[in-house]
């Protein structure tokens, strides 16, 4: 059995975390990590646990964790992962990062967009982005990993086989997003009370979403040059779901049939990306509680333009589901272990 830590066990995240884990074949939770609840049980913060996990939560030394444990999750605020690795933890323990600690290669981007002070830079080179259909083999063999964010594993999913087979001009694309409101976290804020949520929809992080860098770099490794784009995302009324709607123009005039054959060259292999029928738009309902991506797109011929569009849960393929997934490959299980869980409806 794999030996499993989570630090930050009691956010979102790391909820779900002990959800899938708890589902899984070869994993076995031995820490459930959470600064704000230290000698709390578990149960008693999430009741939906109540009789299936008998633990107490503790703390946050990852120290004392990487001598028990063969995983450490870390589902935490940015910074605090990297204030805590090092050479010694990764020598006895593999780390898998929810948080966007090493998700950007260039550590002045990093800290441009997160304004904040990287406290691992040397860790940045050899940690993995963790998008497990683009990064597989490297992953396998990984001791840092980090796992990417919902919003770039939505785009990057939907958008990256047309910017890898050159069809589409990267320049142009324009990612319109949306997501509930569990993506933002289970800390109080203003914006997220119910009365200011409900019935309501909202752009935010308007041209300085945090995410934006992400999904640059993911797309620039497959133009093979560069990629500026414009993201906006927004919060709408639910608790799970991304849906991604993705703009580009064509490099050149292309039929459906094409363009089709190109996402089933990358995906029909992929057991969690389906590819769905023509005409049949993605929606947040049809993936919620899975670690299924849908993706499809739609040739405009009037505007030379294809949209791209994409839909999941941004708690298990966008958060806690990745990470098992990346969790399967770095120890050569299957790689959906735990993971074969039918969407909810409704």
């Amino acid at each position: 059995m794999i030996k499993v830590g989570i630090i930050g066990a009691t956010g979102y995240a790391g909820g779900e975390l002990v959800r899938l884990l708890l589902g899984h074949k070869e994993a076995e939770i031995i820490w459930y990590g959470s600064r704000s609840y230290v000698d709390q049980k578990y149960a008693s913060i999430y009741q939906n646990m109540f009789q299936l996990v008998d633990q107490t939560c503790m703390d946050d030394n990852m120290e004392e964790l990487a001598d028990q444990a063969d995983v450490i999750f870390t589902a935490t605020p940015q910074g605090l992962c990297a204030s805590l690795v090092n050479e010694g933890i990764l020598s006895r323990a593999k780390v898998i990062d929810l948080s966007a600690d090493f998700r950007l290669k260039d550590v002045q981007v990093y800290e441009s967009w997160y304004g904040i002070t990287h406290k691992s830079p040397q860790f940045l080179d050899e940690a993995v982005y963790g998008l497990c259909e683009l990064n597989r083999e490297k992953i396998k063999g990984a001791r840092l990993i980090a796992n990417p964010g919902c919003y770039p594993t939505c785009s990057t999913l939907s958008i990256y086989p047309l910017v890898k087979e050159g069809l589409i001009d990267p320049a142009t694309i324009i990612i319109d997003a949306k997501s509930g409101t569990s993506g933002a976290g289970r800390g109080a804020k203003t914006d997220n009370l119910y009365c200011e949520v409900n019935e309501n929809i909202k752009a935010y992080g308007v041209a300085t979403h945090r995410h934006t860098p992400e999904i640059e770099e993911q797309l620039s490794i497959a133009a093979g040059r560069p990629v500026v784009l414009n993201f906006t995302p927004h919060l709408v009324p639910m608790n799970r779901g991304i849906l991604i709607t993705a703009y580009a123009s064509l490099t050149k005039t292309v039929t459906y049939e094409e363009v089709r054959s190109i996402y089933d060259r990358y995906y029909n292999k992929e057991t969690f990306v389906r590819v769905l029928n023509k005409d049949v738009c993605p929606q947040t309902k049809w993936v919620e509680g899975s670690n299924f991506v849908d993706v499809n797109f739609k040739i405009d011929p009037r505007t030379n333009r294809v949209i791209m569009m994409g839909a999941m849960d941004n708690l298990v393929k966008g958060a806690a589901g990745q990470a098992v997934q990346n969790m399967n490959l770095a120890f050569g299980l299957d790689e959906a272990e735990g993971l074969r869980l039918a969407p909810m409806f409704p």
